[in-house]
């Protein structure tokens, strides 16, 4: 890879690394500089042959641009500019069903930062002699991907397959999932928490199904509900209920209540949401 002149070299942390001259030195070593720097030959920076710098057990300390010159006129003969970093690991992929039947979304990381730069193939196959697919990304760079082609209930597992590429290596991971089994919604959307007139001991609780679930009217949801009064160290979970409003009977008055909600499949398939933002709420009061 060259930058103008610049050769880009890509070297691994805690090893020995070899920078090599392009020019001809003559009989002479070679005079290696460091960001202008000249470099002092030592037992973390020594010459093996005249037109070589060997930098023992590379750091990010070490990282910049060198340049070799010719050591009686002082002619710079190469640049190389030196990025330090790791191979990547194998990614750790999680996938689910957010929007089902239409789509699964994965996600991955890797348990370190290579620090170079890293990108991914995604590709999956639905059975071992499938053909394989593209799982689409929204960019080059980017850490997750999606399918959109979902067969239903079928028993034959998708399998996604990640590679994860930089300057100093590539690996990858397998991850095998059948479509119902990891089906988890987004939680619920536009929760509201109202006072109910006249009622000093209940609170109206209203939401919507997450946007991202397609049909809730063909697979429907079902909902947990989660609140506490404030200033209270336990929360207490009811349901589930398939319904999206339900009246909290037998509150505290006049006390703020902090409510969440959280969705499931109705068939028990995969598992519930996160829970939805908090919102609180106080009941009816007399005026």
């Amino acid at each position: 890879m060259v930058i103008g002149l610049c050769h880009v070299h890509h070297g691994a942390l805690g090893t020995d690394l070899i920078l090599r001259c392009d020019g001809p030195v003559g009989a002479a070593r070679a005079e290696w500089r460091v960001n202008g720097t000249k470099v002092a030959m030592s037992e973390d920076a020594a010459g093996g042959d005249k037109d070589q710098l060997l930098l023992r057990n590379a750091s990010l300390a070490q990282e910049g641009e060198y340049s070799c010159h010719h050591p009686g006129t002082g002619k710079t003969l190469s640049r190389i500019r030196l990025r330090v970093g790791s191979p990547p690991e194998k990614p750790a992929i999680e996938c689910w069903a957010v929007s089902y039947p239409e789509t699964v979304n994965c996600t991955w990381k890797l348990k370190s930062e290579p620090r170079l730069e890293t990108y991914f193939i995604t590709t999956y196959r639905h059975g071992l002699g499938a053909k394989e697919n593209k799982c689409v990304q929204p960019g080059a760079g980017a850490s997750s991907c999606s399918i959109s082609d979902i067969q239903m209930f079928s028993i034959t597992p998708y399998v996604l397959n990640v590679t994860a590429v930089n300057p100093l290596g590539t690996t990858m991971n397998l991850f095998p999932f059948i479509v119902e089994q990891i089906i988890r919604p987004d939680p619920p959307e536009d929760l509201r928490v109202s006072p109910i007139p006249g009622e000093s001991k209940k609170l109206l609780l209203e939401w919507q199904p997450p946007s991202s679930w397609p049909f809730p009217q063909y697979f429907p949801l079902k909902y947990l509900i989660r609140y506490a009064r404030a200033g209270a160290n336990n929360n207490r979970t009811i349901g589930p209920y398939e319904q999206t409003s339900f009246i909290l009977t037998g509150i505290r008055p006049r006390t703020i209540h902090h409510v969440q909600v959280a969705a499931r499949d109705f068939t028990d398939y995969g598992d519930y949401s996160t829970w939805s933002p908090l919102v609180s709420g106080t009941p009816w009061t007399q005026p």
